[in-house]
């Protein structure tokens, strides 16, 4: 049996459909240490995720007397995932601890909750995963108003009113990306190149959105076009467009950029060509989901956070 991980007093786990990532906590709000893998919902069956958790997390148990609690955020608490954390419909606060979900087949050195997702009926809209980074968000600038734009494979723009979340919008602007660029016509342009930053600042502040993608491929026929250019031109299309569409949902409040560093940057710098104001706020993703797990943890200890 290993030794046991000193201090250790719960473990987060934000569960994504690619990746896992956990975090051992100590009782002062201390990361002791870190792990991740590639076991996301997308490579698992309803009986694999308490396996993939020990794998992670089996060298910080030891032989304990009391079981660890574990708070898990994301993908395993999805229809398919490892038990479905029924969503709760906004206008709410982004994370209610006490209405989430205990699976089965955990090591029972474990105490596994999984937290849920939020939900909107007009239009239906669904978040499993960002709700927490949002609790993070709220955690680490309490009192802030505005509209938080989480980009990724499906960005969600919410609305954030005195520690709620208002209202929610999903676009599919990352996965449009993949599918255009691996399946459609415009892969012989792109050809898994990364975007060229200079070709992405001009489409996305051209406006031209989706009206303009298949000048992707005719400018490669036309011309000698890098594939880097036209990655580029097709990521600022699709973003610019993003950012156009979800105009009327920010009505000109404060906004926050909350994600992989990666893609937050080039979200800010879309949209500096669009906006005059102030700058957005950036936040690291995976910091904003611990924040939001350990903001939990707190509420279901009743230890201020």
């Amino acid at each position: 049996m290993n030794a046991r991980l000193e201090g250790l007093d719960w473990i987060a786990a934000d569960w994504g459909t690619t990746r896992l990532r956990v975090w051992a906590m100590g009782a002062d709000g201390r990361v002791l240490a870190r792990a991740g893998s590639d076991r996301g919902m997308g490579q698992l069956d309803r009986a694999g995720y308490g396996p993939a958790l020990l794998d992670l997390v089996g060298p910080w148990l030891g032989d304990r007397p009391d079981p660890v609690p574990v708070l898990v955020c994301g993908m395993a608490g999805a229809r398919s995932g490892w038990a479905e954390a029924a969503y709760r419909a906004v206008p709410c606060a982004p994370l209610d601890p006490a209405s989430a979900t205990r699976p089965d087949g955990a090591d029972p050195r474990l105490s596994v909750l999984i937290l849920p997702g939020l939900s909107q009926s007009a239009p239906p809209d669904v978040m499993r995963g960002e709700e927490t980074q949002l609790a993070g968000l709220i955690a680490a600038r309490p009192g802030w108003n505005g509209v938080a734009c989480l980009p990724g494979t499906h960005s969600k723009w919410a609305r954030i009113e005195d520690g709620r979340v208002t209202a929610f919008r999903t676009f599919m602007t990352g996965e449009l990306y993949a599918l255009l660029a691996g399946q459609s016509v415009l892969r012989l342009s792109v050809m898994d190149a990364e975007p060229d930053l200079p070709a992405f600042d001009t489409a996305a502040a051209s406006g031209a959105g989706l009206a303009d993608l298949f000048s992707v491929r005719a400018a490669g026929l036309l011309g000698d076009v890098p594939a880097a250019a036209a990655a580029g031109r097709l990521s600022g299309l699709l973003v610019g467009a993003e950012i156009a569409a979800a105009e009327a949902f920010r009505a000109g409040a404060p906004l926050a950029l909350v994600g992989a560093p990666a893609l937050t940057s080039l979200y800010a710098r879309a949209l500096a060509a669009w906006d005059a104001g102030d700058p957005p706020l950036i936040f690291d993703g995976s910091e904003m989901a611990l924040a939001g797990l350990t903001a939990a943890r707190a509420a279901l200890t009743k230890v201020p956070a």
